[in-house]
């Protein structure tokens, strides 16, 4: 299963990051656990300065902008 978190503060941009990873996972048909990640510590830990950033099984795939599903459907590994 796919660990998917949504690093941000919650603004409109982060829920839109995390909408389109939701739609890109199932246009996939692949199963996921999808977190929003709020906390500046942790998001920190990441090694992101710039929200909302995506990051699929522990790998930082982007930041500082919000993806279109279309674009973040290649990046989802196989399962």
């Amino acid at each position: 299963m796919l660990k998917v978190e949504i690093l941000g503060t919650g603004c409109k941009k982060c829920q839109q990051l995390e909408a389109n990873a939701k739609e890109a996972i199932a246009a996939r048909n692949l199963e996921a656990d999808i977190a929003h990640i709020t906390d500046t510590m942790e998001i920190i830990k990441h090694g992101v300065m710039k929200t909302p950033a995506l990051v699929v099984n522990g790998k930082v795939l982007s930041q500082g902008k919000v993806l279109e599903s279309k674009d973040i459907e290649p990046l989802l590994p196989v399962q």
